[in-house]
């Protein structure tokens, strides 16, 4: 696997006109089967390569012809995959039935402890026994290994046209226990969640794949109304405005700025790894020991002065706590000028910081600016907007 990962981390677009049949001939013996090195290499890949990528991968399963039913496995593997990074703990299941073994696709876990029976169908072109699949959960509950009442069953089946499955599932006994959803949205699930800032609003999200009785339907509006505010949070119009202050200006627009991706790929550079998107600016790598929070800024000119503001939001705070090697990126108007700065360096400085509070938010207004030749973070709070030097976090 090495050597893939090598070629996957000296060019990352690679793999993009690439199909699935063709990455699969470059992972061992381009066999999946349970416990071989093929499909260790295959998971390990599918961890590090990006959700778009993932996306295609799922259409080639769906549309390509692969021997060895080396599709229906590698769609089992993405799926559980894209589970995990929806938030899940999963445990990946067989590619084949064995003896002794209890037969389920994936096991998923959230944070509470409830668990998703997973199963994963191509197509529902044939009609699948719901009795065996509730077996399945059934053993998992007996050997302790899931609770009755935490616990359900999910059915991801590739292509949209479900309607006989879903008929048969709301005909049988097990039709409370028992959902499904298509792949493609499953994708546009993941696709939110890595728009959204704070993790926790796709957490509530992902209750909406438990069972669930909706005569009342407020839990779903008050999903729809969680997850406006949260895309409603980067879509403010707000303009710097003197020192450290913000005013909403409703008829001026502020300068679109997008170059993430290029600091995204500065700080993969920086830290030789390959960076997996958590949420809107929030970035881990494979074994989820680095945490870097990467925000961009356009350049501001007030009074001769070169000024970047950042909102700085709890969450944010909150996802960098959990990492012992945490850091914050700060683009300050292109990828050219980017300082990386240790959280346990920013945190400190917060307090001094002005902030914003309103309808249940709260952020810190960072700004930097440039004097003469040099970088300074500013602490307005402090006696005469004492200022720290950070030239020497440029990367």
């Amino acid at each position: 696997m090495n050597n893939i990962l090598d070629i996957l981390e000296k060019n990352p677009d690679l793999f993009k006109s690439k199909s699935l049949s063709q990455i699969l001939n470059f992972t061992g013996d381009g066999k999946l089967r349970d416990n071989n090195d093929t499909s260790s290499e295959f998971r390990n890949l599918l961890e590090i390569i990006s959700s778009e990528i993932l996306k295609s991968f799922i259409n080639d399963c769906l549309t390509e012809k692969f021997e060895n039913n080396n599709g229906g496995y590698a769609l089992q593997d993405i799926i559980n995959q894209i589970g995990k990074r929806l938030g899940f703990k999963i445990e990946n299941g067989l590619y084949q039935g064995k003896q002794n073994f209890i037969g389920f696709d994936g096991i998923w876990t959230s944070k509470d402890d409830y668990s998703f029976v997973i199963e994963v169908k191509t197509t529902d072109a044939y009609r699948i026994n719901l009795d065996t699949i509730a077996e399945y959960r059934y053993k998992l509950i007996e050997t302790k290994r899931i609770i009755q009442e935490k616990s359900s069953i999910l059915i991801i089946v590739g292509r949209q046209d479900t309607g006989d499955l879903e008929a048969q599932i709301r005909g049988s006994k097990h039709a409370w226990d028992i959902r499904l959803l298509s792949s493609d949205s499953l994708i546009k699930l993941l696709t939110l969640k890595e728009s959204l800032n704070d993790l926790k609003t796709i957490q509530q999200i992902n209750e909406i794949l438990k069972p669930n009785e909706y005569t009342k339907i407020d839990k779903l509006i008050n999903l729809i109304f969680l997850t406006s505010q949260d895309i409603q949070l980067v879509n403010e119009q707000e303009n710097y405005d003197d020192e450290d202050n913000l005013q909403k200006d409703e008829n001026k627009k502020q300068e679109h700025v997008s170059f993430n991706d290029q600091c995204i790929k500065k700080l993969q550079e920086h830290f030789r790894t390959i960076l997996i998107k958590e949420s809107r600016a929030a970035f881990t790598n494979k074994n989820n020991e680095l945490g870097i929070i990467s925000i961009i800024s356009k350049k501001y000119d007030k009074n001769n002065d070169e000024k970047y503001w950042y909102g700085f939001h709890p969450h944010q705070k909150d996802f960098l706590s959990n990492y012992e090697k945490a850091y914050v990126g700060f683009g300050c108007g292109s990828s050219e000028l980017l300082f990386l700065i240790p959280y346990g360096i920013l945190e400190p400085l917060l307090k001094n910081m002005n902030k914003t509070e309103n309808d249940n938010r709260m952020y810190w207004h960072v700004v930097i600016s440039r004097i003469d030749e040099d970088y300074f973070i500013h602490q307005p709070l402090l006696k005469n907007n004492i200022k720290v030097n950070i030239t020497k976090y440029k990367i």
